[in-house]
């Protein structure tokens, strides 16, 4: 176990009065607010002091134009996808005492379990049948939780396969597919942090994001909110980010847990991080998720947070995020209610959970007295992605640049300049068709095509031949075709 330091001595790349005067400072001028717009509208991102600026911001018209200029950058970069996951819990058993979490070891309300590997592949099963094709695997931290066990899992979901092809007209799937079956296509993992060595080994595992969220950047409020176990160690866990590129990760996803912390000194921090990676190994976060705190049973302090976030300033920070690292994926889970994720798409997220569960086994199940936190969007995968036809989002379960190995720096390289667009696009209506095809009602597969057909032309010229040639064969059977 690392050695817990005190928050007094505690070093780190963040220079925290920097940091605390920044997240205080009076709205910019307005010559210096559109400034800073039209230089974000060039994608190279702000400086942390810029985006601290755009922070202080309170007007409603500054707030409205700051949000139309995220959503112009949003477009710009990522087009109108929207990578869908669903989180896998495998434990909840957990040696660490945040007083947030409903996982926390003192709770005794918490009905604690393990799956097994045959319980992992069965929940697996369930989400393939669903139509998802990327997972994040997420665990409590515990001696029940080794290492081993967290790469046999990784195993065990990527093995399984389900038959595909007629589920949606109830037909025998292997006799009308000809054999076709689906299979996870990326696995994420959110884990606690471990030593290079650790890293290594999920590595090798083919996983994709790492992701560990810092939860508060202010190390003395960390103290606070996780009075002891493994996780008291803030250092260490600032610091897994670098281990897990040093081990050979290229993508990594941090965050912060809103309500804990005033949520402009948290951006702040989370912009620092990002730059610290940036400065260190030429390649910022793949990710940012954006969570706020939700009750929870067993965690008093998750039912009255010590700074909540209004629905407003959630807008303002995820906006703020988005022209400030351009190239970055932010995550929005199911933590929110649908009308608002329904908004707060348009201002930058370009990743979400849908239909989550956020208890081991929970899938299949009714039960809930097992979850880490109380969700707010209750619909299924398929409603969610109704309604994504709706609103013109093309569903995305595309997982092209990891297994071309557009990853790291590389998948930075196309980001930036807002070229990832002419894969995304073409690779996000592919999958979007296998989908359809495999999984959606009548009326669902019929405006969903529609959908296709009219968001088809605007993909680049050189791409064009490959998308038309690819829907053609996705609609004839074939499956998993990709630039």
């Amino acid at each position: 176990m690392p050695v817990i330091q005190t928050p007094q001595k505690t070093k780190t790349f963040l220079e925290y009065g920097k940091l605390e005067e920044l997240s205080h400072l009076d709205p910019p001028s307005e010559s210096e607010f559109f400034r800073i717009l039209q230089k974000a509208r060039e994608l190279r991102g702000l400086t942390t002091e810029e985006a601290a600026l755009l922070l202080a911001c309170t007007e409603e018209e500054s707030l409205r134009i700051l949000l139309e200029t995220a959503q112009w950058v949003k477009n710009e970069i990522y087009g109108k996808r929207l990578v869908l996951f669903a989180p896998l819990y495998i434990s909840n058993y957990c040696t660490n005492d945040c007083l947030y979490c409903g996982f926390r070891r003192s709770n005794l309300r918490m009905h604690r379990r393990t799956l097994s590997l045959e319980e992992i592949a069965q929940q697996t099963r369930i989400l393939l049948e669903q139509g998802h094709k990327r997972i994040l695997l997420i665990a409590g931290e515990s001696d029940l939780q080794t290492l081993s066990y967290t790469l046999d899992a990784i195993r065990t979901c990527y093995n399984v396969r389900v038959p595909v092809g007629s589920i949606r007209l109830g037909r025998d799937p292997f006799k009308d597919a000809g054999h076709r079956t689906a299979q996870i296509r990326r696995i994420n993992v959110e884990l606690a942090p471990l030593d290079v060595q650790g890293y290594r080994a999920l590595k090798k595992a083919q996983i994709g994001t790492y992701v560990c969220f810092q939860e508060t950047y202010d190390p003395e409020l960390y103290q606070v909110m996780h009075p002891s176990g493994p996780k008291a160690d803030y250092r260490y866990r600032l610091y897994c980010m670098d281990r897990a590129m040093e081990g050979g990760i290229n993508d990594v996803g941090i965050g912060a847990l809103f309500g804990l912390g005033p949520y402009r000194y948290e951006v702040l921090g989370l912009l620092e991080h990002a730059k610290h990676l940036e400065e260190t190994f030429g390649c910022g976060p793949h990710t940012v998720s954006v969570p706020r705190v939700e009750p929870a049973v067993g965690a008093p302090l998750s039912q009255n947070p010590p700074k909540p976030v209004r629905d407003q300033d959630f807008k303002k920070l995820i906006a703020v995020i988005r022209v400030a690292l351009p190239y970055t994926g932010i995550i929005l889970s199911t933590r929110e209610r649908p009308e608002l994720r329904q908004e707060l798409f348009a201002y930058g997220v370009s990743q979400i959970s849908a239909g989550s569960k956020t208890d081991p086994g929970g899938y299949g199940s009714h039960e809930e007295e097992a979850s880490q936190f109380t969700v707010g969007d209750h619909r299924t995968l398929a409603e969610v992605i109704d309604s994504l036809i709706d609103d013109g989002y093309i569903p995305s379960f595309c997982t092209g640049c990891y297994r071309r190995g557009r990853v790291g720096a590389d998948f930075m390289d196309l980001a930036k300049p807002g070229l990832i667009k002419k894969f995304c696009l073409p690779n996000g209506l592919i999958t979007f068709a296998e989908y359809l095809y495999d999984f959606a009602p009548p009326d669902v597969l019929s405006k969903g095509l529609q959908l296709i057909d009219s968001l088809k032309n605007e993909a680049p010229s050189e791409v064009k031949p490959f998308l038309d040639e690819a829907l053609r064969r996705t609609a004839l059977g074939e499956r998993d075709l990709y630039l």
